[in-house]
């Protein structure tokens, strides 16, 4: 792709303090497939050693040289203070190793920041702007400010020339952030902008060309691949081919990109948008006739529903379904009419593996919900739900055929990629969240990230109270329900995580059979979900939210409710990843906040029945005391780190059948 802006390099890179790991934007993209094995293994080694922390004397000592800096611009008006932002940046490029001159720069931004938003910078978000820089990943905890941090990165980098992407999770997210960031990046001559998803080409295509754009992962992914169906960066006669296979689906080649450049991107939530989002790849489809016919759909539902776990199937603790020897050859025959093909053995045990993977692995309330007569996706890593996707190979039309609704189209693939072979395409990639320590390793072999942990900008307060283990799950609502309703009484707020919609309402019923007044927040709710989790923090209020929900947003203390011990987080399950459980607790005690955390699970809950472990069903008897507890952290453990490699792989499997796919359709072509 071409860059229509000023795009000067060699500044970057001093700003970086780093090369650029892309020679330029118009690439081959085939060249993802080339390197060395070696390579790759010295890739992942590098990923074993632990994240480090940068040492408090080594951020205090840069906040003071900025600080130090700082002191004579304010004596000067606005418009000298952006001279000397500008003048600072070419001081940096002449001299990239010199510290002074990098401060210098950050003191131009921070007092830019000082009179457009009322805010001077902590020293850490000093230091964790330095990180993004230099095309890291900084750790930060919940509340520390990353808003800022982003925006004090995103003005640097802009100053020099460069395209800026600050990649949200959400649409809401970007709208919010580029809007409270905008008069900072006005103060130095710089425009910002975002994306959002309802917005038409030319509008995407203006906001792009801004120096900042706020965007979410997936509108960026979408529009990159809008941008190769049109045929740019792809040579002429790729461009004649692709037009010849989607003549009359609207697919021509535009007069410009939408997006103009892929220079630096600083991934927010980086942990949720690099690792979980990346499980499923982006894709562009058109509609198509259905792979399986609606009678194919409910004879394979109906032969399903009567078959006997143990005896025609078997789920593995992978989650793996497998249909065990002469279960097809069970099932009634086929409807009179369909294609002979479905009557060969094999098609009829890929069916009937469909329809039981719809009956048996994906559940309502959990993985999808009903709205307005359609099933629709709930995302599991945020509990949002996701309209506007579909699962593939005909597992979507199962589900409906499972919850007796009208069957949707099926879809065609015109275009994919995932979201690791898309990040890798930036000059520069950085990124911040507040858990990326157990991510490290594959965010350094996939996306050459290394994690800097920085620390808090004051002692964290929080407390953890012990965990509580129930044998059932009726138990445990009984026992989230009394946590919360004494925490209440106390005047502090209370937030109950649940990982998924069913759950929360769950609690929400056990709360409501008290008449104990409550918010719940989950996907039927998630329009509502940032203005829901910022009034979270009011003294006495119970929060009931799947997992995740409102991340991103603040949940402030009232007074009252700091002087009561803060706010109260519940969680309810253990997750897979325990990145999501330390997302969760890391809402509490935020800032030198007080607040308190406690898990309350029981032996029946999703992460126990998956990983069956004799230790749960310890942890959950009565009177154990402390070896309870120590049976549940050593169960959940093991568990995660179960789950964890299951999931490593899926994702690695869904990366390298991404490239493969990629060499097929012809999207690989020579740049121009």
């Amino acid at each position: 792709m071409s860059d229509e802006r000023s795009f000067d390099p060699t500044l970057a890179r001093s700003l970086a303090g780093v090369s650029f790991r892309r020679a330029d934007t118009r690439r081959d993209e085939r060249a993802d497939e080339r390197g060395h094995a070696f390579e790759a293994f010295l890739r992942g080694m590098a990923g074993w050693l632990p994240p480090r922390r940068e040492a408090r004397g080594r951020i205090d000592a840069f906040a003071a040289r900025v600080a130090q800096a700082a002191e004579p611009l304010k004596a000067l008006d606005d418009a000298a203070v952006a001279a000397r932002f500008r003048s600072a940046g070419q001081a940096l490029k002449a001299q990239p190793a010199d510290e002074a001159a990098l401060a210098a720069v950050f003191a131009c931004v921070g007092e830019g920041s000082r009179r457009a938003l009322k805010m001077w910078p902590h020293p850490v978000q000093f230091m964790a702007a330095r990180v993004l820089l230099t095309g890291r990943l900084a750790e930060m905890q919940t509340g520390e400010g990353k808003t800022l941090v982003a925006a004090l990165a995103a003005t640097a980098m802009a100053g020099s020339g460069a395209a800026v992407h600050v990649i949200s999770t959400n649409d809401y997210l970007a709208e919010r952030d580029s809007h409270e960031m905008l008069p900072l990046f006005g103060f130095f001559g710089l425009s910002g902008a975002h994306i959002r998803g309802e917005m038409e080409p030319d509008e995407r295509a203006t906001a792009y060309r801004h120096d900042i754009c706020y965007v979410s992962g997936k509108e960026l992914v979408f529009d990159y691949l809008k941008d190769r169906l049109a045929g740019h960066g792809l040579l002429p006669a790729r461009v004649s081919h692709l037009q010849g296979m989607f003549a009359g689906e609207g697919v021509v080649r535009a007069a410009a990109p939408l997006i103009p450049a892929l220079h630096f991107a600083i991934v927010d939530e980086a942990d949720s948008v690099l690792i979980d989002e990346a499980r499923t790849p982006m894709v562009i489809s058109r509609e198509a006739p259905g792979l399986y016919e609606p009678e194919v759909l409910h004879w394979a539902i109906d032969e399903a529903r009567a078959f006997v776990a143990g005896v025609h199937y078997r789920i593995g603790q992978g989650r793996e379904l497998e249909l065990l020897p002469g279960a097809a050859e069970q099932a009634r025959p086929l409807p009179e009419g369909v294609r002979a093909a479905w009557r060969s053995l094999p098609w009829r045990r890929l069916l009937l593996r469909q329809a039981l993977t719809a009956l048996h692995l994906f559940d309502r309330d959990q993985h999808y919900i009903l709205a307005d007569g359609k099933v629709q996706i709930v995302d599991e890593s945020t509990g949002r739900v996701m309209a506007d996707r579909s699962w593939e190979q005909g597992l979507h039309q199962m589900i409906e055929a499972k919850e007796g609704l009208a069957h949707s189209l099926g879809r065609e693939t015109l275009a994919r990629m995932t979201f690791q072979r898309f990040f890798q395409r930036y000059y520069l990639l950085s990124g911040l969240t507040g858990t990326a320590a157990e991510a490290a390793r594959e965010v350094w072999s996939v996306y050459r990230l290394q994690v800097r942990r920085i620390p808090p900008h004051r002692t964290n307060l929080r407390r953890r109270l012990p965990d509580l283990c129930l044998p059932d799950l009726p138990a445990k609502w009984r026992a989230v329900a009394d946590d919360a309703c004494a925490a209440a009484a106390r005047g502090q707020p209370v937030l109950i995580g649940t990982r998924s919609v069913e759950a929360s309402e769950q609690v929400a019923a056990e709360l409501a059979r008290r008449g104990v007044a409550h918010v719940v927040l989950n996907a039927r709710q998630d329009q509502e979900e940032a203005q829901t989790v910022a009034q979270a923090g009011q003294a006495g209020r119970i929060t009931v939210a799947t997992n995740m929900a409102g991340r991103g947003t603040d949940i402030k203390l009232s007074p009252e409710a700091r002087l009561a011990g803060g706010l109260h987080v519940i969680l309810t399950e253990f997750h897979e990843s325990p990145r999501v459980d330390r997302q969760l607790f890391g809402r509490s005690g935020r800032q030198g906040d007080p607040g308190s955390t406690r898990a309350v699970v029981s032996a029946e809950d999703v992460l126990a029945r998956d990983h069956a472990s004799p230790l749960m069903d310890l942890a959950a008897r009565p009177g154990q005391g402390a070896l309870s507890r120590l049976a549940l952290d050593l169960a959940v453990r093991s568990a995660q780190r179960r789950a964890e490699q299951r999931a490593y792989r899926a994702r690695m499997h869904t990366l390298k059948q991404d490239r493969e796919l990629n060499k097929l359709i012809g999207f690989a072509g020579k740049t121009v």
